[in-house]
């Protein structure tokens, strides 16, 4: 079957790019090997921010008396958390198959897509042919080699969500984004949680004293950090699963009920027939683009996490608005110099965009640094919430924002103000004058660009 464009993959870049395409009178094959909506409907940002969401419920209802409100018998129900959790990614994923049912130039494929030539694709029994392909089939967690993990019944982003008791003490391989957002949210469901984290830093991309205050943070409510923790077997007997660390602070083994390993992304790439197209890989299985987002075979693009790069369901999106806009609309945007927000759902929140400091040393920039502690932000001492703080840096040769990072209890949204900045290509300086709305977190602000200076 002949088709103008084949999207490989109903994600965040995949699914709009068939819908626009659809609307244009072309014929349209979306081919989907699992639910419509990809990682981010079904097992990512939407099921777990709910889930994150129900977690500060109960962590405020537990605490309630640090503002002067009593509580008692506070309860946390997993199996309605996880059924209302359920009903939000199912509302999700319906809303896209009747966006699919209302286009009839589009045909939904259910299967897994294989290449069988540069403008081929198999799925099932069906041959399905374009000259025009797009590929967006995400990741998946990466499990890493170590002797008898496999053996055991770990847990992931994806089957901790189904859980129907708390676990009495949960392990997390991993002090990245992923790790600390279900370590804080099963701790605040009533979990022990104990993180174990290879390096000596977790969230390793950050800057320092952002990782040190984050950590913090996570301490003070009751999280425990086991750094520097090289993990050489996983045993599991009795109902405890058993981590045997090297270099381990805690000791030379790690004992808990229930182990989620969150060590990375991998892209679902080994088993598309890439080589038989032709097209090429990084050594991590990612597919290799240019800056437009074209792969080594001519008609062939590839969107969100299965290339490579930041693997943010916003970063897909824009993949596709790149994609669309040189294709139809006869521009030419690349990936080049997009400055990248992003934020890590903890609470406090980790909003960043753009460079930290160390990346833009790295790069050999001459810098100015400002920050602020939440602790000198009125908004924030008065919700008592002043765990956190601000971070900018900026080019020292043109006052342009590089990047920022943001660590409050609404850091994902005050970092965004940050990154308007960035696409503006406006000093930093613009926002000292700027009017704030008293009280707001975002009046912050003011402090943080007194305190930019130039640094060595």
């Amino acid at each position: 079957m002949k088709y103008d464009a084949i999207i490989v993959g109903s994600g965040q870049a995949g699914n709009p790019l068939s819908f626009r395409l659809a609307d244009l009178g072309w014929s349209v094959a979306l081919v989907e090997g699992k639910n419509l909506g990809g990682t981010c409907i079904n097992v990512g940002c939407t099921p777990t921010k709910t889930m994150v969401h129900r977690a500060q419920v109960a962590h405020y209802t537990r605490n309630a008396a640090r503002w002067a409100v009593y509580t008692s018998d506070v309860r946390v129900d997993l199996t309605k958390i996880v059924a209302q959790k359920n009903e939000v990614v199912l509302s999700f994923r319906s809303g896209q198959q009747r966006r699919v049912d209302e286009r009839k130039k589009l045909r939904l494929y259910h299967g897994h897509a294989r290449f069988v030539a540069p403008h081929q694709l198999k799925v099932g029994d069906e041959l399905l042919e374009s000259e025009t392909i797009f590929v967006d089939v995400g990741g998946r967690p990466r499990i890493p080699a170590i002797p008898g993990l496999r053996d055991v019944s770990f847990l992931t982003n994806e089957s901790i969500m189904q859980l129907s008791t708390v676990p009495e003490h949960l392990l997390v391989l991993g002090g990245g984004y992923i790790g600390l957002e279900f370590g804080q949210m099963f701790h605040r469901y009533g979990s022990r949680v104990t993180v174990l984290h290879q390096g000596a830093q977790i969230v390793p991309r950050e800057d320092s004293e952002i990782a040190a205050e984050l950590q913090k943070a996570l301490e003070v409510e009751g999280l425990r950090f086991v750094l520097n923790a090289r993990t050489e077997a996983v045993q599991q007997k009795n109902g405890s699963i058993t981590l045997a660390c090297e270099n381990s602070t805690a000791g030379s083994e790690v004992t808990g009920s229930h182990l989620l390993v969150a060590a990375g992304r991998i892209p679902n790439t080994d088993d598309l027939g890439l080589d038989k197209a032709g097209i090429a890989t990084n050594k991590d299985g990612s597919i290799k683009v240019n800056a437009r987002l074209e792969t080594s075979v001519a008609g062939v693009w590839a969107l969100g996490d299965c290339k490579g790069g930041p693997a943010f369901t916003h970063i897909s999106y824009n993949d596709f608005q790149i994609v669309y806009a040189n294709l139809v609309e006869g521009k030419n945007l690349t990936t080049e110099n997009r400055p990248v927000p992003y934020c890590v759902f903890t609470d406090p929140q980790l909003g960043g965009v753009g460079m930290t400091e160390k990346e833009a040393r790295a790069k050999g920039y001459k810098l100015k640094i400002g920050k602020c502690p939440m602790t000198n932000v009125a908004r924030a001492i008065e919700r008592g919430e002043t765990a956190g703080l601000m971070k900018i840096v900026v080019d020292a040769s043109n006052d342009r924002v590089l990047g920022a990072s943001i660590l409050a209890s609404e850091g994902g949204e005050l970092v965004q103000i940050l990154g308007t900045l960035m696409l503006a290509n406006q000093p930093y300086t613009l926002l000292k004058g700027a009017v704030y709305i008293h009280p707001t977190l975002a009046e912050g602000f003011f402090a943080l660009m007194e305190d930019v200076k130039p640094v060595t």
